[in-house]
C-alpha cells in the first residue's frame, strides 16, 4: 500500500484532499465528515512535504493548504463553491509542484 501511495504525487493528494473534502461535505451533508477528509489528505501531503522537500517546506505548504482552505469560503461568496474550490485547489498543487520539484533538482 505504502508503494502505491508515495506515487501519488503531493501536488495531487493536496488538491484532492481540497476538492475531495468539499464534495464529501457537500454531497453527504455532514461538514465534519468534509473535514476528516480534507484532514486525512493534508496530513499524507505534509507527511511526502517533508520527505521531499523538509520540514520547512512541509510546514510553508501546510500553512498554504489551510489557508487555500480558509480562502476559498469568501471566495465563494464572489465566484460560486466549486470555481472556488478548484481555484485553490490549483494554486496549492503549483505551490506544492514547485516547491517539491525545487528541492529535488538540489
Amino acid at each position: 500500500m505504502a508503494q502505491v501511495v508515495a506515487k501519488v504525487p503531493a501536488a495531487a493528494v493536496a488538491a484532492g484532499g481540497l476538492v475531495g473534502g468539499y464534495g464529501v461535505a457537500r454531497w453527504t451533508g455532514k461538514r465534519p465528515l468534509g473535514g476528516v477528509a480534507l484532514a486525512a489528505a493534508g496530513a499524507l501531503a505534509a507527511y511526502e512535504w517533508n520527505r521531499q522537500a523538509g520540514p520547512r517546506a512541509a510546514a510553508g505548504l501546510s500553512v498554504a493548504y489551510v489557508a487555500a482552505f480558509a480562502g476559498s469560503h469568501p471566495l465563494a461568496k464572489k465566484v460560486g463553491a466549486w470555481p472556488s474550490v478548484f481555484a485553490v485547489a490549483g494554486g496549492v498543487a503549483a505551490a506544492s509542484w514547485v516547491v517539491t520539484r525545487r528541492a529535488a533538482q538540489r
